[in-house]
């Protein structure tokens, strides 16, 4: 493994165990030049998953961006890590039992739609905006709206002030 501190490629594992859901094995890792310390996770791979984008271009699949997407949307959340990860691995799972290799972006999209509705509603209008791409205040309305109407929530409507 390869130190992201300084590149030598012989480092050294201090310890391993498994995460706490055993998707995984966790390893703490140490530089044998820089003397450096970090972590690795391993996971078990089904298969190599394509994302195909709206353009029709094919990219392999990153864990870690849709980490990181999920982590901006859920910025300032009072959502543990151990369920984002959870989440995430449920989606990866979801996404390798489907059978196919390459997967439509959208799919992903709607399967984190998905996740974030149950984890946090602010994290999911957030991520909606970016991928709805709202455009002004309108498209959240309606999108509350519809949310609203889903939940079976109507809320009545907001005086104007002028009666």
């Amino acid at each position: 493994m390869r130190c992201p501190f300084c590149g030598n490629e012989d480092t050294q594992v201090k310890d391993s165990r498994p995460t706490e859901d055993g998707s995984a094995i966790r390893r703490r890792r140490q530089c044998q030049a820089c003397g450096a310390r970090f972590t690795t996770f391993e996971r078990v791979q089904l298969r190599e998953l394509i994302v195909v984008k709206k353009s029709g271009r094919k990219v392999p699949f990153d864990r870690d961006k849709l980490h990181a997407s999920i982590q901006v949307a859920l910025r300032k959340r009072p959502v543990e890590p151990e369920k984002i990860e959870r989440m995430i691995n449920g989606i990866v799972r979801n996404l390798e039992s489907l059978g196919e290799s390459e997967i439509p972006s959208a799919v992903i999209g709607e399967l984190v739609m998905e996740g974030l509705a149950a984890l946090d509603p602010v994290a999911y209008v957030r991520f909606a905006s970016v991928y709805r791409n709202f455009r002004e205040a309108k498209d959240f309305e309606q999108f509350l709206g519809e949310l609203n109407l889903i939940k079976g929530h109507r809320q009545p409507p907001v005086p104007t002030g002028g009666e």
